[in-house]
């Protein structure tokens, strides 16, 4: 029973600690960076006197948008085909789970590298958007299908087995029974996606580029907040604007994760 009581006391402990850091963390950053949200930072045109940082933030909005509009499809019908449809014991799923696994361990450096030698030099892409956002495609598909399949496993067999019973067929059954059970962690996965294409920057440094302009077209080179906040950062002049970026980026996650769990809410209760 004390054994039990010292376990019981770690647990909380390790809790409290986890939280205290995030706590820290998080406050440090609003802390030194609401000083610095001015006006000026929010300009629609970046210059050296304003820094402004409107052109990262769309920019990230548009990577991320179009990232997770390619790689959600395929990562979630890859994980449906991994859970329905294939033979859990057959060579493909071990291939594609070890790839999944392999491409999930993989440093994201080297990933900027392999775009920057294929999209941008090898398809001629450049230093753009369209170059940044496949790279990002291929960063994140391993956490949208390991999170898919993993909520697919969690849904009770009784209930793929009761609409086959009344009639429904397999794909009926999926999207009608299936999907919205399985829901929360699929979108899980994509809150978690999101956070990694936010956060990213050694990937897009290489791909995207630093551009500080609007861009005009997926051909354009720009930069997301977090090449922004990095830029900012490293140059050494301006790390109020670099806190400020940083506080940027934190309320964006969590406005994203915020409205990730309403429509997951939302969806797994039917829409009501």
């Amino acid at each position: 029973m004390r054994k039990l009581t010292w376990v019981k006391w770690l647990i909380y402990a390790s809790a409290a600690f986890t939280l205290g850091m995030l706590a820290f963390i998080v406050g440090f950053i609003v802390w030194n960076g609401l000083g610095a949200l001015t006006p000026s930072l929010f300009a629609w045109d970046y210059t050296t006197e304003n820094l402004s940082l409107t052109p990262a933030l769309i920019s990230t909005l548009i990577t991320v948008g179009l990232s997770l509009a390619i790689a959600t499809p395929i990562g979630v019908f890859t994980g449906f085909y991994l859970v329905e449809y294939a033979d859990r014991k057959s060579r493909v799923v071990k291939v594609i789970r070890l790839a999944t696994d392999t491409l999930a361990a993989v440093p994201s450096i080297v990933y900027g590298l392999f775009g920057m030698l294929f999209f941008v030099i090898y398809l001629r892409f450049q230093f753009s958007l369209l170059a940044g956002i496949l790279t990002i495609v291929i960063m994140v598909l391993p956490i949208i299908i390991s999170a898919t399949e993993e909520g697919l496993l969690q849904v009770d067999n009784s209930l793929r087995m009761g609409s086959l019973a009344l009639g429904a067929g397999k794909l009926r059954t999926i999207f009608t029974v299936v999907l919205p059970v399985a829901m929360p962690a699929i979108l899980q996965g994509v809150i978690l996606a999101v956070g990694r294409i936010v956060g990213e920057t050694a990937a897009l440094l290489f791909t995207l580029g630093s551009a500080t302009g609007l861009p005009s077209s997926l051909m354009s080179s720009s930069r997301t907040l977090s090449l922004h906040m990095y830029v900012l950062s490293s140059e050494g002049l301006h790390l109020k604007e670099a806190y400020a970026t940083g506080t940027v980026i934190i309320l964006l996650v969590l406005a994203i994760n915020g409205l990730s769990s309403y429509i997951g809410r939302r969806l797994s209760r039917g829409g009501n």
